[in-house]
């Protein structure tokens, strides 16, 4: 029975995911708070040092994100722009999630295949950004995909099996994207179990040569 670690797992996405993996078969650890906190490397160490006496795992997801908070909105101009809300979109998208590869990626066995997974963005793309805005979040997630394709090239001399991927999964009917929906075709809206279905299916059929690369929810590569 393969294994699988969901990082977020009681957010939409990250609890979609974990019943998509157990409904295949997998066997599924469920992290959130207060098991893990993103904010925190030693939370993350603790976390990844609790699980070594499980073996290896196949897959890896950091299924957690962070659009706004209750007082911080996403920027429409430069004026906008607040260091505290920068670093807690760093923090909790980028920082977070490449900490978690950096003290889990011992669970992972170097000779056989298995998946690191991040929730990236489209709009963490430099070159798809045509509409400008939201300067914390896109650049969260640009960073994120740096982070990723980075330490893809890393592990490809240890780990020639591991698939490093970030993953866009559409607009999905969330609470992160409630705010945001009013405009979103009902076509183009996924429910978290759509969406989790589509991310699974997009993972299996990446190769270690697609290692480092943002796919959408449809398998099409995220030009950076």
């Amino acid at each position: 029975m393969k294994k699988a670690i969901i990082i977020g797992a009681s957010g939409a996405i990250g609890s979609a995911l974990s019943a998509a993996c157990e409904s295949a078969g997998m066997s599924v650890v469920r992290l959130s708070r207060p098991e893990i906190d993103l904010t925190s490397e030693a939370s993350i160490m603790a976390a990844a040092a609790a699980l070594k006496t499980q073996g290896y795992f196949d897959l890896i997801f950091v299924a957690s994100g962070i659009l706004q908070t209750p007082i911080l909105q996403p920027e429409k101009t430069i004026k906008q722009i607040d260091p505290e809300h920068l670093h807690t979109l760093y923090q909790i998208n980028a920082i977070g999630p490449i900490l978690v590869l950096k003290h889990f990626a011992s669970l992972f066995d170097p000779e056989k295949s298995s998946i690191f997974a991040a929730l990236s963005a489209r709009v963490g793309s430099i070159s798809d950004n045509h509409l400008g805005g939201w300067y914390g979040y896109r650049a969260s997630k640009a960073a994120l995909n740096m982070l990723l394709k980075t330490a893809s090239i890393e592990y490809h001399r240890t780990h020639k099996s591991l698939i490093i991927a970030g993953l866009h999964p559409g607009t999905v009917d969330s609470k992160l994207s409630k705010p945001f929906q009013a405009n979103v075709p009902k076509e183009q809206l996924f429910t978290p179990e759509f969406a989790a279905q589509q991310l699974l299916q997009v993972l299996g059929n990446l190769t270690p040569e697609d290692s480092g690369n943002c796919f959408d929810w449809s398998g099409e590569k995220i030009e950076f």
